[in-house]
């Protein structure tokens, strides 16, 4: 299976351990490795409503292991155009192994794409994250 290398260029983060990743209009969302931490795998992710519009925070999909349940929410308003077709079809290694690259959650058109204001730059995250 042939899985695309989507280039990291423009990285942003909430203090929820979410990510985005624009790209021109469109932009990538999904969780951090840190929010996983304690997931030895994903055995399943329930994704709510899954095209539309939603608002910052609004959950996009839950992702489970055994007991244990994450929501991956929306880190800005916009409208979902594509969900991950790897992850639909259940290779949520790429969510476990890989999930600030091809891991994504959703592909979505952010309602201000200029808008970065309530977002940590990769420095913030870092600084956030570690006290570092």
């Amino acid at each position: 299976m042939q899985i695309e290398k989507i280039p990291a260029r423009d990285l942003y983060y909430t203090n929820d351990h979410e990510w985005i990743d624009f790209q021109g209009k469109v932009a990538y969302v999904g969780v951090c490795s840190f929010k996983l931490t304690g997931f030895k795998q994903v055995e399943q992710l329930v994704v709510n409503e899954p095209l539309g519009f939603k608002v910052k925070g609004e959950v996009i999909a839950s992702i489970r292991y055994k007991d244990y349940s994450i929501d991956a929410c929306m880190p800005v308003d916009g409208k979902i155009v594509q969900l991950n077709d790897h992850l639909l079809a259940g290779n949520y290694t790429l969510l476990a192994e890989q999930p600030e690259h091809n891991g994504w959650v959703a592909l979505i058109i952010p309602s201000e794409p200029k808008e970065r204001s309530h977002l940590l730059s990769p420095e913030q995250y870092r600084f956030a994250k570690t006290g570092k």
